[in-house]
Order: structure tokens, then C-alpha cells, then sequence
């Protein structure tokens, strides 16, 4: 079967369209087509179409893609209603009270009344939680050592200092105490 549909052509990000004729069982990105009757550039809105081939191919039989025939109509090459591309979705219908019923179904009046389904509990509870207001997460202890005053900071910066100090000559006593047991170690081979 024969269809009209697009074939992109150009560069990434840069769209082009090629309108084409091909057998509908080609993958649409290979190069194989009988015809090639119209290009779309969508970026620079330009359109060439030849109406008297794509006249041909539809009365021969080939059928135009949902954005061809759009695209068809809106150049005034055949006449019709646009489909929707972009289905919306069916929402379900809800019976009205006064509709007829069908013999074999049960009136709203005599029908049973099904229990409450726990998703709709859940919105329930979900609804009263938001109505009550959200306590505040407390801040880490690292913001309140920043939110402390001036003097506070100082001493316990130097109380870091000093720490970092400490270590420093405790280390320094380390090293000089390797060399000293050392010597002992060889004194004693000797």
C-alpha cells in the first residue's frame, strides 16, 4: 500500500522534510521512495508542494499521514476536516440519574451501594493535612555555630588553634623521639 508521509532530511536540530510517496512497509528513514512530490522546512516555514502528482498519487490510492493530510488541507489541495493529532484523553462517564436503562441492568435506585475505596480515604486524610499548617524543619547545628556573636566565634576559633598546635608539637616530639630509640636499638646489638 502506498502512503504520502515525511522524510527528514538535514542536520541535528535543524529539521527538513522531504514529502514522499513510498511503500508503507519502507522504514521511514531509508532512502527508498517512488516519488518525491513536496518539501516542508519548518524553521523557515517554507513549503513547496506539487499538487497535480500528489492529486495523482491520492487517486491512485495512496493514503497521506495524519500531519500530511493536515498539512493537505491547510494548503487547500483537498478539501475535509484537520484530525486531531494530539489525542486528548476519554475521561469516564459518569451515568446520569434520569438516562434510560437497558433491561438487563439494574436501576440506580436498586443498586447497591459500593463501599468506600481507600484511595478515596486516602484523599480524605491527604485533604486534612493540608489544611493543618507544616511545623518548620530546625536548622542544623552547623547554622547555629555561624548565627553565634562575634566574641563566641573567636574563642572558639582559637580553642581550634590551639588544638591544631598541640598536635603539630606532639608530632614533632614523635620524630625526635625515632632517631633516639633507634640509636638504643643498635647500641644494644652491638
Amino acid at each position: 500500500m502506498l502512503v504520502i508521509r515525511l522524510f527528514r532530511v538535514g542536520k541535528k536540530n535543524q529539521p527538513a522534510f522531504k514529502i514522499v510517496v513510498t511503500d508503507k512497509r519502507n522504514p521511514p528513514k531509508s532512502g527508498r521512495f517512488v516519488e518525491e512530490v513536496g518539501f516542508w522546512n519548518p524553521l523557515i516555514k517554507q513549503k513547496v508542494l506539487k499538487k497535480d502528482r500528489i492529486k495523482y498519487w491520492l487517486s491512485v490510492g495512496a493514503q497521506p499521514s495524519e500531519t500530511i493530510y493536515n498539512l493537505l488541507i491547510s494548503e487547500k489541495i483537498i478539501e475535509g476536516k484537520k484530525i486531531a493529532k494530539h489525542k486528548k484523553a476519554k475521561k469516564k462517564e459518569e451515568k446520569k440519574e434520569g438516562a434510560e436503562v437497558p433491561a438487563g441492568e439494574a436501576k440506580p435506585e436498586e443498586a447497591k451501594p459500593e463501599p468506600e475505596k481507600p484511595e478515596e480515604k486516602k484523599e480524605e486524610v491527604k485533604s486534612e493535612k493540608e489544611k493543618q499548617p507544616k511545623p518548620k524543619p530546625e536548622k542544623p547545628e552547623e547554622k547555629k555555630i555561624e548565627e553565634k556573636p562575634a566574641e563566641e566565634s573567636k574563642k572558639e576559633q582559637k580553642t581550634e588553634e590551639s588544638k591544631i598546635e598541640e598536635k603539630k608539637e606532639t608530632k614533632e616530639k614523635e620524630v625526635k623521639k625515632e632517631p633516639e630509640k633507634e640509636k638504643s636499638q643498635e647500641k644494644e646489638s652491638k
